[in-house]
């Protein structure tokens, strides 16, 4: 992930490096590396997804993941205030940088320009409440005749393999159109949402209101989250965030604690124009 700057920095970012993939990772990938005897690639991309990958100029490497077990510490909100809790806001970062460096850090020993197809979920286990599994996933690519454009190279500019949440046939569609993906680029806020007192629910019986307190803390939730987005989109230099996805999550804290979370694929200008030709319409003389 990219580093965190500015006013809104929330945790440090985690650098990916070699040391932070497992042993077993590693060994793994050596069998992957291309030449070896018997290696082979890997993916979780579909029939469909793989082929366009390979017509977009780029050839699987193999499958690539990070994983972090993090406890999620404890923080309350004041009844009647609607505030940010930093400190799980702090937590949900962090333990998706770990997740997403080790996965670089593992497309990194492939050599890998890419991660395409990333999956970033979270799994809370049985080991208690509080402690979730981070878990990112995708498929490490390396170009293949694609033409990185005027930069030279598809590594960000943090040097980096871009990684990308975009689906194959997005992905063909990007590349085609004159732009390349830089990073999956994330904003996260969590937020409480401060409750009604008893006197206020009883004068809204049977009333359409809005609840105004509840509308000001969801917004102002949602822009922390889409700010945050963006300035990782701008520390790349990006010209762009694509498919963006705001959601929504509770993550069992309860009905006034809620997460939002912001996440898109940065991208930038491969050439000055940006058309795809036109399909040819085919008619068939059979029949």
């Amino acid at each position: 992930m990219t580093e965190r700057t500015g006013p809104d920095a929330i945790g440090p970012a985690a650098q990916p490096a070699a040391r932070d993939a497992a042993e077993d990772a590693m060994r793994r990938l050596a069998r992957l590396q291309p030449g070896e005897k018997g290696s082979l690639f890997t993916s979780d991309l579909t029939v469909n997804e793989f082929l366009l990958v390979r017509e977009a100029g780029f050839r699987p490497l193999g499958l690539v993941l990070g994983s972090s077990v993090y406890h999620v510490g404890l923080q309350l909100g004041r009844w009647s205030k609607n505030q940010e809790l930093t400190k799980l806001s702090q937590a949900m970062y962090q333990a998706r940088e770990l997740a997403m460096s080790r996965m670089e850090a593992e497309a990194s020993a492939l050599g890998a320009d890419g991660i395409v197809g990333v999956r970033l979920d979270i799994e809370f286990k049985e080991f208690g409440s509080d402690i979730a599994e981070f878990i990112a996933v995708g498929t490490a690519v390396k170009a293949d005749g694609a033409d990185p454009g005027p930069v030279g190279t598809w590594l960000n500019n943090k040097g980096r393999p871009f990684t990308s949440d975009l689906s194959g046939q997005e992905f063909w569609t990007l590349i085609r159109a004159g732009y390349a993906p830089l990073d999956l680029v994330m904003g996260s806020c969590v937020y409480h949402v401060a409750h009604q007192r008893f006197t206020q629910v009883l004068s809204n019986a049977g009333r359409n209101v809005e609840i105004e307190p509840f509308t000001q803390a969801l917004y102002d939730a949602r822009e922390l989250a889409m700010s945050r987005m963006r300035a990782e989109g701008e520390a790349l230099e990006a010209e762009g965030i694509v498919a963006v996805q705001l959601k929504q999550h509770t993550h069992g804290w309860g009905g006034h604690t809620t997460e939002f979370f912001a996440i898109g694929t940065a991208v930038r200008p491969l050439r000055d124009d940006h058309v795809i030709d036109r399909p040819t319409v085919v008619v068939g003389l059979d029949g």
